[in-house]
C-alpha cells in the first residue's frame, strides 16, 4: 500500500507536474486513509483487495470523527484518482470508490458585500505608497473582474488588453478565460504598474507578474489574504471576509442588476449552471428581505 500510494504521488509531482499545494492535500489524504487501514502489526493490507463495503466502512469513520463532509468528499476524491492510477499500473482490476456516493454538501449561502460595503473596502487603501497602490489595484481586480485569488497572482502583464478592457484568466485546469476590467480597476493598476518595482529575474515583458511583493517577485495567495485582513480590522467589515468574497460580491451584484445567469457563468468560469445558481438563491433571499420589509401585507 505505502508503495503504491509512494508511486501515485510521484505520478502526480513528475508526469502530471501537479502543485506543491495539491501534492500536499493528495499525501494527507491518502495518509488518513492508510492509517485506517493499518493493521495491529504495521502491515497494511493488498490495495487491489480493498472492496467498496470496506471503504465505506473508512467514510463512516471519517463522519464519525467529525470530519466536514467537504473533507470527506475530497478524501473520496483522492481515492477515486488512485484506483484509477492503480488500474493503469495494473495493481488494481477495478475502482471500488467509484461506486461511492459524495455525501451530500449542505447548500450554504455564500458570505458578501453589499455595494456600500464594497465601496468602503476598495478606498480603504490611502496613500501614494507602493504598498497603498498595489493593494488598491488588487481589490479594485478582485472585484471587478470575479477572480480568485489564484487567478490573481497568476496573472502577467501580458495578460492585460487595457483598450478592450479584459484581462485573460488562467483557471481551474489551466482553462483560460477573458474576464472583463472596468475603468477603476484598470486605472488602479495602470498607476500601480508605473510605481511598481519588479527583480531583475522577475522583470521579463510580458512574462513580467502584475503583482509583486516587496521583493520585487511574484506575490503569494497568502500574501493577499493578509493584506485584506489588515484592511477589515481597519474598516470594521466582517472578518468572515476572503478574498473570494469580493467573486461572490462579483457575481451577487450582477444578478441582483439583472444580469443573464449564463453570462455570469461565463465570467466566473464555471464548468457547470449548478455552481452559478447558488447565486440566484442569495438574490431571492434579497428581494425576499425586500418585500417583507417594503409591502403593507407581508407580514
Amino acid at each position: 500500500m505505502q508503495r503504491a500510494i509512494a508511486r501515485f504521488l510521484q505520478h502526480l509531482t513528475i508526469e502530471r507536474g501537479a502543485s506543491s499545494h495539491t501534492i500536499k492535500g493528495y499525501r494527507e489524504d491518502l495518509a488518513a486513509f492508510a492509517d485506517y487501514f493499518s493493521e495491529e502489526d504495521g502491515s497494511f493490507p493488498d490495495l487491489g483487495e480493498i472492496t467498496a463495503v470496506e471503504l465505506r466502512g473508512f467514510l463512516s469513520a471519517l463522519h464519525e470523527a467529525g470530519y466536514a463532509k467537504t473533507s470527506i468528499a475530497r478524501k473520496l476524491a483522492s481515492l477515486r484518482s488512485l484506483y484509477r492510477f492503480g488500474q493503469r499500473e495494473g495493481w488494481a482490476k477495478t475502482n471500488p470508490a467509484k461506486a461511492l456516493r459524495n455525501p451530500r454538501k449542505a447548500h450554504k449561502l455564500p458570505h458578501f458585500l453589499t455595494t456600500d460595503q464594497i465601496g468602503k473596502l476598495l478606498a480603504a487603501p490611502q496613500g501614494k505608497s507602493l504598498s497603498s497602490l498595489r493593494d488598491r489595484a488588487i481589490l479594485e481586480t478582485l472585484y471587478s473582474a470575479g477572480l480568485r485569488v489564484s487567478e490573481l497572482v497568476d496573472l502577467n502583464d501580458g495578460d492585460l488588453d487595457f483598450p478592450q478592457g479584459i484581462v485573460k484568466v488562467r483557471g481551474k485546469g489551466r482553462k483560460e478565460r477573458l474576464a472583463p476590467l472596468g475603468s477603476y480597476a484598470t486605472k488602479a493598476i495602470q498607476v500601480w504598474q508605473s510605481a511598481r518595482k519588479l527583480s531583475p529575474k522577475e522583470a521579463t515583458g510580458r512574462q513580467a507578474p502584475v503583482f509583486v511583493n516587496r521583493f520585487g517577485t511574484r506575490l503569494t495567495t497568502r500574501s493577499v489574504g493578509r493584506m485584506l485582513e489588515k484592511y477589515l480590522r481597519q474598516t470594521g467589515l466582517d472578518r468572515r471576509t476572503s478574498p473570494h468574497t469580493l467573486r461572490h460580491s462579483f457575481a451577487t451584484h450582477l444578478l441582483d442588476r439583472g444580469a443573464d445567469i449564463r453570462s455570469v457563468q461565463e465570467l466566473l468560469g464555471h464548468a457547470s449552471l449548478v455552481t452559478t445558481q447558488i447565486y440566484t438563491h442569495v438574490s431571492t433571499s434579497n428581494l425576499r428581505q425586500a418585500y417583507e420589509k417594503a409591502h403593507p401585507r407581508a407580514g
